[in-house]
């Protein structure tokens, strides 16, 4: 059994804090090393760690990121995200034989994803959308907000069901912090309103659609399946064959970057 500390002589305690000082170098270059290799991991994607930020090409949902030949052959072949490509689609914008299709997936409870929304959508639907070079894709993925997340989305629906998605789409992501209850939540009256304001025309087919929760299985099968494939946050991008992945509300600088090389690409086939 170790002597007590008291009891040692001085040749002793000197041995015995060489040995300490030795240890604790040891321990605080083994500590720097793995500091490193986990920050060269973080540094593959775009500050991983913050809600807004970019995730690495693929990395979300294992897949390769844009790319030529054979690499992006295989990531096209993998990729779980299918492009809908429905005519009529109410939660689609663009071109159905536009080369690229943005996938987003939203929850209308997230801060972030109204702000795409309200700061970047719009440039991206008047350079790309409206100029027929990538048509949008909207998927529910009703992960921040819990059940009030499921009824605003089938409130969406159901909005969309008479060619009003994107008008409601719209009202709720620009509405002011004072349209929510105490709860911090979107009432069923306060989405009526929403619909209303959106042009929706048959506000009693809407009103009935969200409170017999017409819409509620097919937007939790949609949230499950977005959870599948690797959607962990929202918002959530992915072009035609997983060319692009993107998670957070980007600056329109770096959804340029990556729409450019998609289309690019697509226009290579």
């Amino acid at each position: 059994m170790p002597k007590p500390i008291e009891a040692l002589d001085r040749p002793s305690l000197e041995r015995r804090y060489r040995r300490m000082r030795l240890a604790t170098v040891i321990l605080a270059g083994v500590s720097l090393l793995l500091v490193a290799a986990l920050g060269s991991q973080g540094l593959q994607g775009r500050g991983a760690a913050k809600p807004d930020s970019s995730a690495s090409q693929g990395e979300n949902n294992g897949n390769a990121g844009a790319g030529s030949g054979t690499d992006a052959d295989t990531a096209a072949q993998s990729c779980p995200v299918v492009d809908r490509l429905e005519e009529g689609d109410p939660r689609a914008l663009g071109d159905i034989d536009a080369p690229v299709v943005l996938h987003e997936w939203t929850d209308f409870r997230c801060p972030y994803c109204a702000s795409f929304s309200r700061d970047t959508l719009p440039v991206l639907i008047e350079e790309y959308v409206e100029t027929g070079k990538v048509r949008l894709e909207i998927h529910d993925a009703a992960l921040v907000g819990g059940e009030n997340s499921i009824l605003i989305a089938s409130a969406s629906r159901a909005a969309g069901e008479q060619g009003k998605y994107f008008e409601f789409y719209d009202e709720v992501y620009h509405a002011p912090e004072t349209a929510k209850d105490a709860n911090g939540e979107f009432n069923l009256p306060t989405l009526v309103a929403f619909a209303k304001k959106a042009g929706v025309s048959d506000i009693e087919k809407f009103t009935e659609a969200v409170e017999s929760g017409k819409f509620e299985a097919d937007v939790r099968a949609e949230t499950a399946e977005a959870q599948s494939i690797g959607v962990t946050g929202v918002p959530f991008f992915a072009t035609t064959g997983c060319g692009q992945v993107m998670s957070g509300a980007q600056p329109v600088d770096t959804f340029r970057e990556q729409l450019d090389a998609a289309v690019a690409a697509a226009e290579q086939k």
